[in-house]
């Protein structure tokens, strides 16, 4: 195994194992929270917790989407190592706790807290995997909490798609629930540093020198008419796109950025082509379109003040959407119509919907997934999907095709060492 091929094991076997000692890190302060505000004033404390039961509910949501089976810890004071819960029986306790607290909470939303329709949304959310997690769809639970949150009327389409994603997005009307990052005060968020080239520090004048990280297979940006606002216009970083794609600017949006390297010093004009040659080992350095669906502001540090969206009213749409089909088959109408709003913002050209607008006249499996990856592109719910839709473990690009058992991660080896109550899944 070369170099590199080894340290990309290293950090993906790393990233696994953080991942778990976050969520579980966090579920360790919501039990403790639990156990001693009612000690402290029970009827101050009261209202709090439901919302950090909600909390605790999405750390296990994201537990039983990655391993699946997972222990269920509830006890703050426990020493002993917890005997593992199967996948459905994790689902079963998150829907549980979430129908549980729903009547206890807000029903006004609340930014970044956990209110009635952060826990509407995020049922519908856990309902819409229930065939995967279980093995029993739940399609009409998903129609249930989606249309919840549709009839209290407190959330919208945001007329700018792209408005959801501003540096200062928190007065979107689209967001449900959010990550609330600040640069200074709340650092984590450093997607400008992970996917933008070394010269993009010369077109954004941020503070650090970006790595020349993520980029986009062409397949994928390829999927985006170039009428679709989402996509971005190649060689124009002044108006926003999902993508920052063709020649770079400086910040004045005519001076070619230029990428010098140790053959050619000069540099030669940064390039991003949507094309990538290969990952390893001569990956072209200027290969890949970058992210750019959240807003880099002028001067921006490394970590963002863009606040990050865990639940959003278009996904909402497109949950039931997809659940309507799945109950009604391909020409149900008011799918047509969820999937046709969506589509009206990203094509609207200030004229009348019309089909060349993007309107679509039917609509199937396949173009509602396509759909949700155009839309909810850079959001953490790609994986999610092509699980549900059977896509996961095909061929595509530079990735050979998969056994089932990789829709599961494996449970990390550190945590199996520390607790043999473990069982690792299968093909691991």
């Amino acid at each position: 195994m070369d170099t590199y091929s080894h340290a990309c094991l290293h950090g993906r076997r790393e990233s696994i194992n953080n991942a778990w000692d976050a969520l579980y890190g966090a579920i360790a302060t919501a039990n403790q929270l639990l156990a001693q505000l009612p000690e402290l004033n029970e009827e101050k404390a009261a209202p709090f917790l439901a919302e950090i039961r909600g909390l605790r509910a999405l750390y296990y949501f994201y537990l039983c989407d990655l391993y699946g089976n997972v222990p269920i810890i509830q006890d703050f004071a426990s020493s002993e190592p917890p005997a593992t819960s199967s996948r459905s029986d994790v689902y079963n306790f998150i829907v549980s706790e979430l129908t549980d607290i729903i009547d206890d909470l807000s029903p006004d939303p609340v930014y970044a807290r956990v209110t009635q329709p952060v826990a509407q949304a995020l049922l519908a959310k856990v309902y819409l995997n229930a065939e995967v997690y279980s093995g029993s769809p739940n399609w009409s639970g998903v129609i249930t909490q989606c249309n919840a949150v549709i009839d209290e009327g407190n959330y919208s389409l945001e007329g700018d798609y792209f408005a959801n994603f501003n540096t200062d997005n928190a007065g979107s009307g689209e967001n449900i629930f959010v990550i609330p990052y600040d640069e200074l005060f709340g650092e984590g968020f450093n997607l400008g540093q992970m996917t933008l080239h070394y010269g993009s520090q010369g077109t954004f004048n941020s503070q650090a020198s970006p790595w020349n990280g993520y980029a986009t297979l062409q397949e994928f940006y390829d999927s985006y008419d170039e009428e679709d606002a989402r996509r971005g216009i190649p060689g124009d970083q002044q108006t926003r796109g999902n993508f920052l794609a063709g020649p770079q600017f400086l910040a004045d949006g005519r001076t070619p950025v230029v990428d010098p390297t140790a053959d050619d010093p000069g540099g030669a004009e940064l390039v991003f082509t949507p094309e990538i040659n290969e990952l390893q080992p001569g990956a072209f350095r200027q290969a890949g379109a970058r992210i750019a669906k959240f807003e880099y502001a002028q001067g921006f540090l490394p970590s963002l003040s863009n606040d990050f969206p865990i639940l959003r009213y278009a996904d909402v749409l497109l949950m039931k959407a997809e659940a309507l089909m799945r109950m009604n088959g391909e020409t149900d109408g008011e799918a047509l119509e969820l999937v046709n709003m969506i589509r009206a913002r990203a094509y609207d050209d200030g004229d009348d919907m019309t089909e060349d607008d993007g309107e679509l006249s039917s609509l199937t499996f396949d173009e509602l997934l396509a759909e949700r990856g155009r839309e909810m592109f850079a959001e953490g719910l790609r994986r999610q999907d092509l699980i549900r839709f059977g896509k996961y473990n095909d061929t595509w690009w530079e990735k050979p095709a998969s056994s089932p058992e990789k829709r599961l991660m494996p449970i990390p080896s550190p945590q199996l060492q520390a607790n043999p109550n473990l069982d690792q899944n299968p093909g691991y």
